[in-house]
């Protein structure tokens, strides 16, 4: 079984204009218009059996309609293998009220986002929700390192990581961008053994450009292939998770690069899906 741990969707509605916007921003080149359909296509397509969808709460006032509507994705898409997270911004007040009906909408766990909520890591308000998820068995993914189309101070740095790591000790989770994206020397020094998961988003090659995204070659180099695997066995393969971002990483595309590492076949399938299987307890 192959599982995406990192996909973004929208409603149908605004898909088309959300996936625009973050192009700007981003510079990069988009592989769906971001709606359950196009994704659901993409998997049948690269040959992906399940896709772990992560909506942001960029403010506090979405959470709770961010959560509805996971639950409604999942009631629609899970048989095509789409499943969708939760959403929870830190300064939501009653965060463990939240959680709890996270965990009982049967949502499996939580994606934050420190640059795009404003608040770091290893804020008070974060590790509270850290420390109640890990209660409630829930997973929690969090974009790591730098922005893709952000400015300004990184909100989760691998010291901030290790500072988190200290207070809380947080279960299941997961780093994406393989732990802090563009910060993967220091992500190795500090991070790399640690009992948590790397997601592979966005963080192999280049970054995926088209006509309508100009970046200079200096701008889109990504980890190079010796790099990533010297980072996957100094952390433990059993402790990666295959993910995309798509719509930004070209599902198909991604899952050839991962399959070229000079890795072994045992740690390719628990890298492809092994590894998520256990963590999502399919």
């Amino acid at each position: 079984m192959v599982i995406d741990f990192h996909t973004h969707t929208f409603p149908d509605k605004i898909a088309a204009r959300t996936v625009e916007k973050l192009k700007a921003m981003a510079r990069a080149k988009a592989h769906t218009d971001a709606t359950c359909g196009m994704l659901v296509d993409s998997m049948h397509e690269a040959g992906v059996d399940c896709s772990v969808v992560l909506p942001v709460a960029t403010n506090v006032a979405q959470s709770e309609k961010l959560n509805e509507a996971a639950y409604a994705v999942n009631e629609r898409w899970s048989g095509e293998g789409l499943i969708s997270f939760g959403a929870i911004h830190p300064a939501y007040e009653d965060y463990r009220a939240l959680l709890h009906h996270i965990a009982d909408l049967g949502l499996k766990g939580i994606k934050l986002h420190p640059q795009y909520q404003g608040i770091p890591f290893d804020d008070i308000r974060t590790m509270r929700i850290l420390d109640c998820a890990s209660e409630l068995g829930l997973i929690t993914v969090v974009h790591s390192g730098i922005d893709i189309g952000i400015e300004g101070p990184t909100m989760c740095t691998p010291d901030r990581v290790l500072h988190v790591m200290d207070e809380v000790a947080p279960e299941k989770l997961v780093l994406a961008h393989m732990g802090g994206w563009r910060m993967w020397d220091e992500v190795s020094d500090k991070l790399a053994g640690l009992p948590l998961y790397l997601d592979t988003s966005y963080s192999l090659g280049e970054i995926p450009r088209d006509a309508d995204t100009p970046r200079a070659d200096s701008e889109s180099a990504l980890m190079d292939a010796e790099q990533f695997t010297a980072l996957i066995e100094k952390h433990g393969a059993d402790k990666i998770l295959f993910a995309t971002d798509s719509p930004w990483g070209g599902q198909e595309q991604y899952l050839e690069q991962v399959r070229a590492l000079n890795l072994t076949e045992d740690e390719k399938r628990m890298i492809l899906g092994g590894n998520a299987q256990k963590l999502l307890k399919m």
